[in-house]
């Protein structure tokens, strides 16, 4: 079970360095992240399988996501889930 928590942990710092446009090389990355650079291609290739929309651009050196997506991962409740999904549902 840690192992499933661990890899989500690493997905959600690997969204917040695309987002930030700070991912560096594949090696820059895998170090800052303490993974190998095998299993850094690999949890990238899961969340391309979650559709993920990710590609390298080599002019910033940098993992990007090609069009804008959210992340997330975890229970809410549905409340709040109605609520952002209706804004306008008082």
């Amino acid at each position: 079970m840690n192992l499933i928590i661990r890899h989500v942990e690493i997905m959600e710092r690997i969204d917040q360095l695309i987002r930030l446009q700070a991912t560096g090389s594949p090696e820059d990355c895998s170090a800052r992240l303490g993974i190998s650079k095998t299993k850094l291609y690999r949890i990238i290739g899961v969340m391309k399988n979650l559709n993920a929309p990710i590609e390298y651009d080599f002019s910033i050196q940098s993992y990007v996501y090609v069009e804008e997506v959210g992340f997330k991962f975890g229970f809410y409740t549905k409340e709040n889930a109605v609520k952002k999904l209706n804004p306008f549902v008082g």
